[in-house]
């Protein structure tokens, strides 16, 4: 037996734990702390500054009163943007910044506490949502950033962006989101 075999037999007899077919999927769905709805923005036009908001209505299907996003097509990808509030030292850190205000890099929601990338459905057959209060969201991708993240953020401030850019949702259930409120990964 190699070392390899003999420390994953150690550690699943230590933990009690049982080696399952699937166990991946099992993982993919284990979110035991909720995370923390930290600031709201609404965007009422572009190249307009956003609007920090106590408290929001996602409208299902539209994304966010307010918003220009729920403006657009219906049933759109992109209905709200949220970015992971612990990516934004790291992001000041990139672009050479003492600090990065998440009001300049116009995502809808600030989330912190909960990996939103591990939100993302990792298999086509186990949908997993976001529930903030009664607001139900799909992720569906990557929030790319945009060119104007040079001007916003200075020289390499796209590239800075890349992967920590943020999702985008797609609002299954609307209702009201206040800053404050848990939010919770589970399968839909």
């Amino acid at each position: 037996m190699n070392r390899c075999c003999r420390v994953t037999t150690h550690l699943l007899a230590r933990y009690s734990m049982k080696p399952e077919r699937g166990d991946l999927r099992a993982l993919t769905r284990e979110f035991p702390h909720a995370g923390r709805l930290e600031r709201i923005f609404l965007r009422p036009a572009r190249r307009v500054p956003v609007l920090a908001v106590q408290s929001a209505f996602a409208v299902a299907g539209r994304g966010l009163e307010g918003d220009r996003s729920a403006l657009g097509a219906q049933d759109g990808k992109r209905q709200v943007t949220l970015v992971q509030a612990e990516h934004l030292p790291v992001l000041a850190s990139l672009a050479r910044w003492e600090t990065v205000d998440a009001a300049d890099l116009r995502r809808n929601l600030v989330v912190g506490g909960l990996n939103l990338l591990a939100a993302r459905s990792l298999f086509k057959d186990q949908l997993m949502v976001l529930r903030i209060g009664s607001v139900v969201l799909e992720i569906t991708g990557p929030c790319e950033p945009c060119s104007r993240m040079d001007e916003v953020l200075g020289a390499g401030g796209y590239n800075a962006m890349r992967g920590h850019g943020g999702l985008t949702a797609r609002v299954l259930q609307g209702g009201p989101l206040r800053v404050g409120d848990a939010v919770i990964c589970e399968p839909a």
